[in-house]
């Protein structure tokens, strides 16, 4: 009987635990270590300071739906993953030994990077459901008296969805509460042109997000570095396309919301070997998520190595999405599956990009097929009909994790935007 080990139990971790167990079944232990007792919903983070959701809301306890699936829930933190003796040390001294070990982890979030940046600074977050609720208190003070509003993501950062959607869902409660005439609004992005996301844009992610912010009456910095924030102001240097500076910029706002860059986690950055990860902490992994030197580590989500697609000003990391993810899961499920039944593996993930930004009352959607150019499918449109399409698939995504139920969530969703299946339940 082989131990299956799941470090992380995020959108990666809690869905590969679920399809893993579901694959191997009785035969094998699949064990899952979290520092969390809580799975989260992070898309839905944003929508926590404007008080559209609470941070209970988006929360699911995971040691009974786990103990239901015949999944052992380890809820400590680890110290360290030690390829070596195939173990994970875990914080309390005790470690978790483990036949294959799959780093579902996330990221750990870079706000050190930048002096005054993050909860610990003075700009808010909306990568953590924790943060998202510190960002809800700065809010409420913030609408006691508004003032100006500076939102968007730092060099480095590799998840830029979330900063739009920040962006517009405040924009959004701001004319709701008939106080939009009295914040300026600035977006302040690594990327090289508004739409880039990370990915070169997709379809024509430039001119929606664009003609997005040109509505809403909302300025804009790209190729922007974020040298420093001090209370009240943030310090932008503006670069050309050489990437020499080109302006500075000295911004002054009342609330905040900056993606910062991330790292792989502590525990996997500070592993001590060769070949696991790369120099800032990623998870290395060939096309069937499997790392080449320690054959029985698996990788999925935001945790692992992925190169910038193109050289830009300012440097732009990769988004890994759910869609993404959810491809890597299965990918890693059924490889897994393989070795145990002493085959090679042969299963690769398809690595394909969809995400719903939602804008309030409106938003973009837009689809990657594969998420890395060239691709065999670019697809983008907007409307009201995203905003609705997000607030769906939050409540159905919930509700197969709180089941405990493994299928292809995104995979539905797209093919429900696209107009070939309809999500039961609904």
């Amino acid at each position: 009987m082989a131990r299956i080990v799941i470090l992380g139990a995020g959108i990666g971790g809690v869905p590969m635990a679920y399809e893993m167990k579901e694959t191997v079944g009785k035969k094998h232990d699949v064990i899952v270590i979290s520092d969390s007792p809580t799975f989260h919903f992070v898309p839905s983070n944003p929508w926590v300071p404007p008080r559209w959701r609470t941070p209970e809301d988006l929360k699911i306890e995971l040691a009974p739906v786990m103990k239901k699936k015949g999944i052992e829930f380890i809820q400590k933190a680890a110290a360290k993953v030690d390829p070596v003796n195939n173990q994970v040390q875990l914080v309390d001294g005790s470690a978790v030994a483990y036949d294959f070990l799959i780093i579902a982890t996330g990221p750990r979030l870079a706000f050190d990077e930048i002096p005054g940046l993050g909860p610990d600074g003075f700009t808010s977050s909306v990568c953590h459901v924790d943060h998202a609720a510190v960002a809800a208190e700065d809010w409420d003070r913030f609408m006691e008296n508004p003032g100006p509003i500076v939102i968007g993501a730092v060099q480095g950062a590799s998840c830029y969805g979330p900063a739009y959607e920040y962006l517009m869902i405040l924009e959004t409660e701001l004319r709701n509460k008939k106080v939009r005439d009295k914040v300026p609004m600035t977006f302040v992005t690594s990327e090289p042109y508004i739409g880039h996301l990370g990915l070169g844009g997709v379809g024509d992610t430039k001119g929606l997000m664009e003609s997005a912010l040109r509505e809403k009456s909302i300025k804009w910095i790209t190729n922007a570095k974020v040298d420093k924030v001090e209370s009240g102001m943030m310090f932008v240097t503006e670069v050309d396309e050489d990437g020499n500076d080109k302006k500075k910029h000295e911004l002054p706002f009342k609330h905040s919301m900056m993606l910062p860059a991330f790292t792989g986690v502590d525990a996997v950055r500070h592993v001590g070997v060769e070949g696991l990860i790369n120099p800032r902490g990623f998870v290395l992994v060939d096309e069937h998520q499997r790392n080449a030197t320690f054959k029985n580590i698996y990788s999925v989500g935001v945790c692992i190595a992925i190169p910038p697609i193109e050289k830009t000003p300012v440097p732009v990391g990769v988004p890994k999405t759910g869609y993404m993810i959810e491809s890597m899961v299965t990918t890693t499920a059924h490889n897994i599956a393989d070795e145990l039944a002493g085959k090679e593996p042969t299963h690769v993930a398809t690595w394909n990009a969809l995400c719903l930004a939602d804008f309030g009352d409106s938003g973009v959607a837009f689809l990657a097929m594969p998420q890395i150019p060239p691709r065999n499918t670019t697809w983008s449109a907007e409307g009201k009909w995203v905003h609705l399409a997000k607030i769906g698939f939050e409540k159905y995504f919930m509700r197969k994790i709180r089941k405990g139920i493994s299928e292809p969530y995104y995979e539905k969703l797209m093919l429900k935007l696209m107009g070939v299946v309809r999500i039961k339940g609904e």
